[in-house]
């Protein structure tokens, strides 16, 4: 009588390894995503850069006034 619960012990052992594979999966599914998101942020942080560096540059060259995001608010604000 002993047999049965000895099969479901290795029952709930395979269960839990199986379910620990898919975590493992999972967690290395969002790490590899995590990672290319952070490689995207940082290459738009830099076009970000580059792109303020040439506005900056234009205005100090042709005298317009330096880029303001506030400058240009709505009437309704």
């Amino acid at each position: 009588m002993t047999m049965p619960a000895n099969t479901d012990l290795q029952a709930q052992i395979d269960d839990l390894q199986t379910t620990i594979a898919h975590l493992e999966m999972t967690i290395d599914n969002l790490d590899a995503w995590i990672a290319k998101q952070d490689k995207q942020m940082q290459d738009m942080a830099r076009q970000l850069k580059l792109i303020y560096g040439h506005i900056q540059k234009q205005t100090n060259e042709d005298g317009i006034a330096p880029f303001d995001v506030f400058a240009d608010v709505p009437p309704h604000y």
